[in-house]
């Protein structure tokens, strides 16, 4: 499944390469507002009459990743090195497939290892129940649960939670690279 997720990955940065050039960020709001040049993005490129990119630029999807992905500053990741850094190995491997395969492999292997940060974790299996295992006399019922023992947990947690500074998330924001002008495309 990650081999299959690279190739997309591969795919949607080899679409969107250089499409940092054509934001711009409006700064008239309190809250900056983030513009994509659909046209610029698509004559640079000469892909003016291609109908599926226009499409894809027109939908939702893309909307929610110009402003998810738009900021100069954010965390920045496996894509947005693609997309700045892998254009030319992209290009270079379009001719010859072992390569690609190579490439594709090696994203593959960055996607499980940013999602498996910790290979030396075991997790332990938990065994199956021996034949009969339900039919044993010395199983305890489930103990009733103290309702007034809940609601003071319950209080206790939120008092705590209260007091206590807002939780963030640990990603480390940085510029985000540009990559080439998209006329290099």
């Amino acid at each position: 499944d990650k081999e299959v997720r690279a190739i997309f990955l591969r795919l949607f940065a080899q679409l969107f390469q250089g499409y940092r050039s054509c934001l711009q960020l409006i700064r008239i709001h309190a809250e900056p507002v983030i513009h994509f040049h659909k046209t610029a993005f698509l004559g640079q490129r000469g892909l003016i009459e291609n109908d599926f990119l226009t499409k894809v630029l027109n939908g939702m999807a893309f909307a929610g990743f110009v402003s998810e992905r738009g900021p100069p500053f954010r965390a920045c990741d496996l894509f947005d090195e693609l997309v700045a850094f892998e254009v030319e190995r992209i290009k270079a491997e379009e001719g010859n497939p072992p390569k690609m395969i190579k490439h594709v492999r090696e994203l593959a292997e960055q996607l499980f290892k940013n999602e498996n940060p910790n290979p030396h974790i075991a997790f332990q299996k938990v065994p199956r129940p021996t034949e009969g295992s339900h039919l044993r006399v010395h199983i305890l019922p489930f103990p009733r649960i103290n309702e007034c023992r809940v609601q003071e947990l319950l209080q206790e947690g939120l008092a705590r939670s209260q007091g206590a500074p807002p939780a963030t998330r640990g990603d480390k924001k940085c510029v985000v690279p540009a990559g080439p002008p998209v006329g290099m495309f």
